[in-house]
């Protein structure tokens, strides 16, 4: 969903500079990390090694006793480089970086006698690349508490923008496939529209499938449904509310709704910040303008009309992209009768 701008790494990098993030299998997955290709570097050497976590300053990765690596840091040496490797959605080839780094400490791992686990520091900031990797997940995991509600309607725009291939897709109530019409998704939950009856699916354990295009991910969100509504004129179709598992959720979809989340409030900012540019001369000049000049734009002349069209645009355009009320996704089924009709298919 693009990249990100020296001032958001700046950002990333004031605010997440020591917040270790463990690679468990759910963040290799969420960040492309090629676990494979992960090495250690020390005088003219590179060793294969496993990376246990990282932050924006340091590092601790695992490695083998018997090593040859081993030997060289008994030998008392501490400058290293720490080579990583990430899939790149945008290449075939994956992309690579070393981190500049020394050895702090190392110990042995989980009573392991044949495994060790060592500390690195980075001696410079490093690439911008981990950071814009880094950030972004940590971003995702601090917003998706704070704006937990916000929600996104499934409008063409907003579906290319999230990479969701389609809203057409599968939920499985308690293992069972059914096919279903995602009409709106947040960090905390979604809603869908299906062919059933509402008695008989409140409080059903669900799976709700969403494939997403860039990057290629097929995500399972687990969730409840917590309410049901009436999808009006279609009596044989219900709207369900799905609450998330908050500690299910997947990070790959917590990354790809605060990505799009955070485009929309970059956006809505960016208009508001050309309004007010477009508007401060005209401020200046009814500062100083005449008698006869206020008169003018008091009784609606060519200059007051443009003033109310751009005030006008002014107030529509950030909630063209924003996110929408949930009132009116509430009203939208109303309309999308076609959606409906696919979904009974």
């Amino acid at each position: 969903m693009g990249y990100a701008t020296s001032q958001q790494l700046a950002r990333y990098y004031e605010l997440y500079q020591n917040i270790d993030v463990t690679f468990s299998k759910e963040v290799i997955k969420a960040t492309g990390l090629i676990p494979q290709q992960v090495y250690v570097k020390a005088l003219g050497g590179q060793w294969p090694c496993v990376l246990n976590s990282a932050s924006l300053s340091g590092a601790k990765i695992i490695a083998g006793i018997k090593s040859g690596f081993y030997e060289k840091i008994q030998q008392g040496n501490t400058s290293v480089s720490l080579r990583l490797s990430f899939q790149d959605p945008e290449k075939s080839e994956p992309m690579s970086f070393f981190v500049t780094s020394k050895i702090t400490g190392f110990t042995q791992y989980a009573g392991s006698p044949d495994l060790i686990i060592i500390n690195i520091a980075y001696t410079q900031r490093p690439p911008d690349d981990l950071i814009e990797k880094l950030g972004a997940l940590l971003e995702a995991n601090i917003n998706s508490t704070k704006r937990r509600e916000e929600r996104i309607v499934m409008t063409p725009d907003a579906m290319r923008k999230l990479g969701i291939l389609q809203k057409e897709t599968v939920i499985f109530i308690q293992g069972i496939p059914r096919r279903c019409i995602i009409r709106d998704l947040s960090f905390s939950g979604s809603k869908v529209i299906m062919v059933g009856i509402a008695p008989f699916l409140i409080n059903k354990e669900v799976v709700l499938r969403i494939d997403i295009a860039e990057p290629r991910l097929a995500l399972g969100v687990k969730g409840t449904i917590v309410r049901t509504e009436d999808v009006e004129g279609r009596k044989d179709l219900v709207a369900l509310a799905i609450k998330y598992h908050e500690a299910e959720i997947p990070m790959g979809y917590k990354m790809q709704i605060n990505a799009y989340l955070s485009q929309m409030r970059k956006t809505a900012l960016h208009d508001a910040e050309e309004a007010d540019g477009a508007n401060a001369p005209k401020h200046a000049h009814e500062g100083h303008a005449s008698k006869d000049e206020k008169t003018n734009l008091a009784a609606g002349s060519p200059d007051a009309a443009t003033n109310a069209a751009v005030a006008a645009n002014t107030t529509a355009a950030p909630t063209a992209g924003a996110t929408p009320d949930p009132k009116a996704a509430e009203a939208a089924p109303a309309a999308g009768t076609g959606d409906a009709a696919s979904a009974k298919k």
